[in-house]
């Protein structure tokens, strides 16, 4: 991997600021987006910094902030319907382990080669699903609109999407994720033709409609890529960062699944070097890097080998954390012909590097100079307005 050399103070106050007019910075020589567009804005499973996530209301509230997008991540009920949760896994984001009725649905199942012991999507009809309620996934996050909403279909998503680009006169797009593909399959519960079955019913076909489809699986997309013009997006994970903003790669965040049970040697980070942005590009129209492949924050280490406590809180976190310099990720997509949509932008102190000062908009437009073509926010208020102000 190339040496990535730190910034200089005149770049750093420049990524940080977004600024001043008289300062040689990157945000005047801000590099452009690949069709020339402002960045689109892409509510991270809705507005969920605010409301629990995935839900019509937090879908609403994001449409009202000024989201693009609205970003639905597809499992399979038991019946074989689109329902509309970040993972098959129930509990993280219902109520289902406080439900008695449902107490020995839990099980384990094996999702990307981890036994997981959790109630599934797919073991409960989309009538037992509607019993549910959401509750917000961040403990640290408003918990006040637990047990109000319902969980939605994917088809109530679009009408929504529908019904507000009617309401607003804006379009609204949606960004459907198909979840652990491999996983459905293997219970007999494919998302792919059940996914461009409703998108068909609703007349989104083509590489106009306001639809992308992602996924971090590359079978699937090869596979949606033989079937549809919809714009198709290769997500690419890690598993964290380390000590130097490196990204980690560990099982099972380090390749896409199809890779692992295929016996593919190659992991995310090769998808995101030169070439193999080159080969995304045969079968997808972007990629999804999680931020640190684009621009991430290193540790400052003291002599006792421990990082160090940059603000002096006593807990060590992304404010402890200075930038490096940015990878070549988003000018070698573009040479690719691929756009960059990145994620997930968060506006909580103890999630933004120290150079951004507790400003997320310091972040939004640190990656916006960096010709960004869109990005997922869970707070879509403050990424539009980041965007949008001069």
């Amino acid at each position: 991997m190339k040496k990535i050399l730190l910034l200089s103070a005149t770049m750093l106050a420049s990524l940080a600021a977004g600024l001043a007019a008289t300062t040689p910075s990157l945000a005047q020589s801000a590099a452009p987006t690949l069709s020339g567009q402002k960045p689109l804005i892409v509510a991270h499973r809705g507005a969920s910094g605010y409301r629990p996530e995935h839900t019509l209301e937090g879908y609403k509230l994001a449409i009202e902030q000024g989201a693009d997008f609205i970003e639905p991540d597809l499992v399979a009920t038991k019946d074989g319907v689109l329902v509309v949760r970040h993972e098959p896994m129930l509990s993280g984001t219902t109520d289902v382990a406080s439900r008695p009725e449902f107490a020995s649905r839990k099980r384990v199942r094996k999702i990307d080669g981890i036994d997981t012991d959790d109630w599934f999507a797919g073991d409960f009809t989309l009538a037992e699903i509607k019993t549910l309620r959401a509750k917000q996934a961040f403990a640290d996050r408003d918990q006040s609109h637990n047990g109000q909403y319902l969980i939605p279909t994917f088809q109530e998503v679009i009408d929504l999407a529908k019904a507000e680009s009617t309401r607003t006169g804006r379009v609204i797009g949606i960004y459907p994720e198909t979840k652990h593909p491999i996983f459905h399959a293997a219970i007999g519960l494919a998302l792919e033709d059940r996914l461009l079955d409703v998108l068909k019913a609703a007349g989104w076909t083509e590489k106009s409609s306001p639809v992308f489809i992602q996924s971090f699986e590359t079978a699937n997309l090869k596979y949606l890529r033989g079937k549809t013009q919809l714009r198709l997006v290769q997500l690419v994970d890690g598993d964290g960062v380390d000590k130097d903003g490196k990204v980690t790669l560990a099982a099972p965040f380090d390749k896409p699944y199809d890779f692992a049970v295929t016996g593919d040697k190659r992991t995310f980070q090769d998808l995101v070097s030169a070439e193999g942005l080159k080969e995304i590009a045969t079968y997808a129209d972007g990629v999804g890097p999680w931020k640190p492949y684009i621009l991430a924050g290193k540790q400052t280490i003291g002599a006792d080998g421990k990082p160090q406590d940059l603000n002096k809180d006593g807990v060590i976190d992304e404010r402890d954390r200075v930038l490096i310099a940015p990878t070549n990720v988003v000018k070698d997509a573009h040479a690719a012909g691929l756009f960059v949509h990145s994620w997930t932008f968060r506006s909580e102190a103890k999630r933004l590097a120290s150079d951004f000062k507790n400003d997320p908009a310091a972040e939004y437009k640190a990656f916006f100079a960096l010709g960004i073509d869109g990005l997922f926010s869970d707070f879509p208020d403050q990424a539009v307005k980041a965007r949008d102000s001069k």
